[in-house]
C-alpha cells in the first residue's frame, strides 16, 4: 500500500512458496528467513507417500528409474492420501523449474514419458 511504484510503501504483502524433502527442514528453511518478518502459513501440503508396492513395480518395469520424493496435490496424491493405490510418472525438465513459465521438457523426454505410461498401463492390464 499505496500500490504505487513511484511511492514508499506504508505495507508491503509477500507470498513465499517454500519446499523441502522434511517438515523440519521446511520449518528451518522458513524460519531462515527471519524472525523479524511476520509470517502467517495459508498452505502446508505434505509429503505424499505412494503406494511402495506399486511404485517398486513401476521403477522395476521401467528400468530402476530415480524414486523420487513429492508433495504433489494433483490427482494422484489426492487419490494416495485417500487410500487408493496410487503413483506418478515424472518427464524429465532439465530446468528444475515446475508449475512457471520456466518449465520446460523436451519433445524427446516428453515421447519417453508417454512411451513409459503406456509401458505401465500394459502392465498393469489397462490397455492391451
Amino acid at each position: 500500500a499505496p500500490n504505487s511504484t513511484n511511492a514508499i510503501p506504508s505495507e508491503v504483502t509477500v507470498w513465499l512458496d517454500a519446499r523441502a524433502a522434511t517438515e523440519e527442514a521446511l520449518e528451518s528453511l522458513v524460519s531462515s528467513v527471519g524472525s523479524e518478518v511476520p509470517m502467517t502459513a495459508e498452505s502446508l501440503t505434505r509429503r505424499v507417500e505412494f503406494d511402495p508396492g506399486l511404485r517398486d513395480r513401476l521403477a522395476g518395469l521401467l528400468g530402476g528409474v530415480p524414486v523420487l520424493p513429492t508433495a504433489a496435490g494433483h490427482d494422484a496424491g489426492v487419490l494416495a492420501e485417500a487410500g487408493v493405490s496410487s503413483a506418478m510418472l515424472f518427464v524429465r525438465n532439465p530446468t528444475g523449474v515446475s508449475h512457471s513459465p520456466a518449465e520446460h521438457a523436451s519433445a524427446e523426454d516428453c515421447i519417453v514419458g508417454t512411451e513409459s505410461l503406456a509401458r505401465v498401463l500394459t502392465d498393469l492390464g489397462g490397455f492391451q
